[in-house]
């Protein structure tokens, strides 16, 4: 067994104990949630270790193809989780991000690898990254959005759990979508532009309307709807957590169920294809 894969399989076994863990102590009677973030902890540190290594034997990122995509989006997530729960109360959080995380880590290893275009060269690295770091601030800003409906339902409803106490605040999970819309959003617009750049060196066209793009868009339409609602309108509370949580299955479905649905390196067109 290679070294590569013995630390695929410690990571996955590390989130899978994690993703068990923070469940546990979001639905479960006692608290988990220490046990939780150390095991995530560990977990992060080996998906780390698995990256350099890849890294090492490729000498770059690797974001060639849907598998390596996939694993990245699942490291940027965990950390992204991680730096924000250094700032905010988010343990429970855990609880949405790392069983996430262990989904896609596996799909990284189930989805069969695919030729990435060659002649897109640096855009389409430029394009992945900065997709799949706005990814990861939309699910946690997603994840927030679901425990603010949690917690808002709880209160409105005057059956204080015990589950209430260790949610964190309405207005922190607001102010945490905020923060992660805005730190997602340009990252978006500039995957976007980079995309472009890759469709024009590819077939040349910057844009093709294919099933990639159509959903891409569709899901930059409603990111621009809520940050916009939020900065000039004043849109807070659940709207702004409903709206996360629709935009971020859509950019979803965009990452993962356009590729299950669709031929095709972006959805329904081939690299070279007329």
């Amino acid at each position: 067994m290679s070294l590569d894969t013995l630390l695929f399989q410690a990571t996955l076994a590390a989130y899978g104990l994690a993703s068990a863990l923070a469940l546990t102590d979001l639905f479960g009677r006692w608290s988990t949630a220490r046990a939780a973030r150390l095991t995530l902890l560990a977990g992060f540190g080996l998906h780390c270790a698995t990256l350099t290594t890849r890294i090492a034997a490729a000498g770059l990122l690797p974001l060639a193809g849907r598998p390596e995509s996939l694993a990245f989006f699942s490291w940027a997530m965990v950390a992204l989780f991680l730096l924000f729960s250094r700032r905010y109360p988010l343990a429970v959080l855990s609880a949405f991000i790392t069983p996430l995380a262990l989904i896609l880590l596996l799909l990284s290893r189930l989805t069969p690898l695919r030729p990435a275009p060659t002649l897109a060269g640096w855009w389409l690295p430029l394009h992945v990254v900065l997709a799949l770091l706005g990814n990861a601030a939309f699910a946690v800003a997603a994840g927030a959005g679901i425990l603010y409906l949690m917690q808002e339902r709880m209160l409105k409803s005057k059956r204080i759990a015990p589950l209430c106490y260790r949610l964190p605040a309405l207005d922190t999970l607001d102010t945490i979508n905020l923060r992660c819309l805005t730190l997602g959003f340009p990252l978006l617009t500039l995957s976007m532009v980079f995309g472009a750049l890759v469709a024009e060196s590819v077939w040349g066209s910057y844009w093709r309307w294919g099933a990639k793009e159509s959903w891409a868009l569709l899901s930059w339409f409603l990111f621009a709807i809520l940050l916009h609602g939020r900065l000039a309108i004043g849109w807070r509370g659940r709207k702004a957590a409903q709206l996360a949580i629709a935009g971020f299955i859509c950019l979803l479905f965009t990452f993962v169920g356009v590729n299950l649905l669709f031929s095709g390196w972006y959805g329904g067109f081939t690299p070279g294809a007329p």
